[in-house]
Protein backbone atom coordinates (compact mmCIF):
# COMPACT_ATOMS: atom_id res chain seq x y z
CA UNK A 1 0.00 0.00 0.00
CA UNK A 2 1.37 3.41 -0.94
CA UNK A 3 1.74 6.32 1.46
CA UNK A 4 -1.02 8.13 -0.45
CA UNK A 5 -3.62 5.39 0.05
CA UNK A 6 -6.42 6.77 2.22
CA UNK A 7 -5.33 10.43 2.12
CA UNK A 8 -7.80 13.23 1.59
CA UNK A 9 -6.62 14.06 -1.92
CA UNK A 10 -8.84 16.80 -3.29
CA UNK A 11 -11.82 18.92 -2.31
CA UNK A 12 -14.02 20.97 -4.54
CA UNK A 13 -16.76 23.46 -3.91
CA UNK A 14 -19.82 23.09 -6.09
CA UNK A 15 -21.84 26.30 -5.87
CA UNK A 16 -24.36 28.54 -7.60
CA UNK A 17 -22.00 31.55 -7.40
CA UNK A 18 -18.39 30.61 -8.15
CA UNK A 19 -17.34 34.27 -8.45
CA UNK A 20 -18.51 35.08 -4.91
CA UNK A 21 -16.91 31.89 -3.57
CA UNK A 22 -13.60 32.72 -5.25
CA UNK A 23 -13.59 36.21 -3.75
CA UNK A 24 -14.41 34.80 -0.30
CA UNK A 25 -11.65 32.16 -0.30
CA UNK A 26 -9.13 34.56 -1.84
CA UNK A 27 -9.68 36.92 1.10
CA UNK A 28 -9.97 34.30 3.87
CA UNK A 29 -7.35 31.77 2.73
CA UNK A 30 -5.09 33.74 0.42
CA UNK A 31 -5.91 31.43 -2.47
CA UNK A 32 -5.15 32.46 -6.03
CA UNK A 33 -7.01 30.84 -8.91
CA UNK A 34 -6.25 29.33 -12.27
CA UNK A 35 -9.32 28.93 -14.48
CA UNK A 36 -9.59 25.82 -16.61
CA UNK A 37 -12.18 25.92 -19.38
CA UNK A 38 -14.24 22.72 -19.59
CA UNK A 39 -17.27 21.72 -21.65
CA UNK A 40 -19.41 21.81 -18.48
CA UNK A 41 -18.18 25.30 -17.54
CA UNK A 42 -15.18 26.91 -15.91
CA UNK A 43 -13.28 25.04 -13.17
CA UNK A 44 -11.29 27.28 -10.84
CA UNK A 45 -8.23 25.61 -9.31
CA UNK A 46 -7.18 27.20 -6.01
CA UNK A 47 -3.45 27.52 -5.29
CA UNK A 48 -1.59 28.37 -2.09
CA UNK A 49 2.10 27.97 -1.14
CA UNK A 50 2.90 26.78 -4.66
CA UNK A 51 0.41 23.92 -4.71
CA UNK A 52 -3.06 23.32 -6.06
CA UNK A 53 -5.31 22.70 -3.04
CA UNK A 54 -8.95 22.71 -4.16
CA UNK A 55 -11.39 23.45 -6.96
CA UNK A 56 -14.46 25.64 -7.30
CA UNK A 57 -17.14 25.29 -9.94
CA UNK A 58 -20.71 26.35 -10.61
CA UNK A 59 -23.24 23.57 -10.23
CA UNK A 60 -24.48 22.47 -13.65
CA UNK A 61 -28.11 23.10 -14.59
CA UNK A 62 -28.87 19.42 -14.05
CA UNK A 63 -28.15 19.98 -10.33
CA UNK A 64 -30.30 23.12 -9.99
CA UNK A 65 -31.96 22.01 -6.74
CA UNK A 66 -28.75 20.89 -5.06
CA UNK A 67 -27.42 23.30 -2.41
CA UNK A 68 -23.81 24.50 -2.57
CA UNK A 69 -21.44 22.03 -0.92
CA UNK A 70 -17.85 20.92 -0.56
CA UNK A 71 -17.08 17.47 -1.99
CA UNK A 72 -14.07 15.38 -0.94
CA UNK A 73 -12.03 12.80 -2.84
CA UNK A 74 -9.93 10.13 -1.09
CA UNK A 75 -6.83 8.67 -2.76
CA UNK A 76 -6.69 4.89 -3.26
CA UNK A 77 -4.05 2.74 -4.89
CA UNK A 78 -6.67 0.92 -7.02
CA UNK A 79 -10.07 2.57 -7.25
CA UNK A 80 -11.47 -0.25 -9.38
CA UNK A 81 -10.61 -2.92 -6.81
CA UNK A 82 -11.96 -0.76 -3.99
CA UNK A 83 -15.23 -0.08 -5.80
CA UNK A 84 -15.67 -3.81 -6.43
CA UNK A 85 -15.84 -4.29 -2.65
CA UNK A 86 -18.15 -1.34 -1.85
CA UNK A 87 -21.35 -3.40 -1.73
CA UNK A 88 -19.81 -6.02 0.56
CA UNK A 89 -18.77 -3.20 2.90
CA UNK A 90 -22.32 -1.83 3.12
CA UNK A 91 -21.80 1.01 0.67
CA UNK A 92 -23.32 1.85 -2.69
CA UNK A 93 -21.72 2.80 -6.00
CA UNK A 94 -23.27 6.05 -7.23
CA UNK A 95 -21.06 6.39 -10.31
CA UNK A 96 -18.67 3.63 -11.40
CA UNK A 97 -15.01 4.45 -12.07
CA UNK A 98 -14.30 6.88 -14.89
CA UNK A 99 -11.17 8.65 -16.10
CA UNK A 100 -10.57 12.39 -15.71
CA UNK A 101 -7.60 13.56 -17.80
CA UNK A 102 -4.72 14.95 -15.72
CA UNK A 103 -6.51 14.02 -12.47
CA UNK A 104 -6.98 10.28 -12.28
CA UNK A 105 -9.56 7.52 -12.16
CA UNK A 106 -12.57 8.48 -10.03
CA UNK A 107 -15.68 6.80 -8.63
CA UNK A 108 -18.50 8.28 -6.55
CA UNK A 109 -19.82 6.11 -3.71
CA UNK A 110 -21.98 6.26 -0.60
CA UNK A 111 -20.68 4.85 2.66
CA UNK A 112 -22.97 2.76 4.92
CA UNK A 113 -24.16 5.95 6.67
CA UNK A 114 -25.34 7.39 3.34
CA UNK A 115 -22.58 10.01 3.01
CA UNK A 116 -21.32 10.52 -0.54
CA UNK A 117 -17.57 10.64 -1.21
CA UNK A 118 -15.28 10.50 -4.21
CA UNK A 119 -12.66 7.75 -4.43
CA UNK A 120 -9.77 8.16 -6.83
CA UNK A 121 -6.50 6.77 -8.05
CA UNK A 122 -4.55 9.94 -8.87
CA UNK A 123 -2.44 10.22 -12.03
CA UNK A 124 1.28 9.86 -11.40
CA UNK A 125 2.03 13.45 -12.43
CA UNK A 126 -0.02 14.77 -9.45
CA UNK A 127 1.43 12.43 -6.84
CA UNK A 128 4.84 14.11 -6.45
CA UNK A 129 3.37 17.58 -6.05
CA UNK A 130 1.06 16.44 -3.27
CA UNK A 131 3.67 14.34 -1.41
CA UNK A 132 5.96 17.34 -0.94
CA UNK A 133 8.47 16.26 -3.56
CA UNK A 134 9.92 18.78 -6.04
CA UNK A 135 7.38 21.49 -6.86
CA UNK A 136 5.16 20.33 -3.99
CA UNK A 137 4.54 21.71 -0.52
CA UNK A 138 7.51 22.03 1.85
CA UNK A 139 7.95 19.34 4.53
CA UNK A 140 5.71 19.93 7.54
CA UNK A 141 8.54 21.01 9.85
CA UNK A 142 9.46 23.81 7.42
CA UNK A 143 6.00 25.37 7.22
CA UNK A 144 6.04 28.81 8.89
CA UNK A 145 3.43 29.31 11.60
Amino acid sequence: MSLNHGKVWWSELMTHDAAAARAFYQQTCGWRFETVRMSEGDYHVAHVHGAAVAGIMDLPGSMAGVPPHWFTYLALDDVDASVAAIGDLGGEVVRPPFDVPEAGRIAIVKDPSGATVGLMTPVEARIGAVKGEPDGDPPLEDVPL
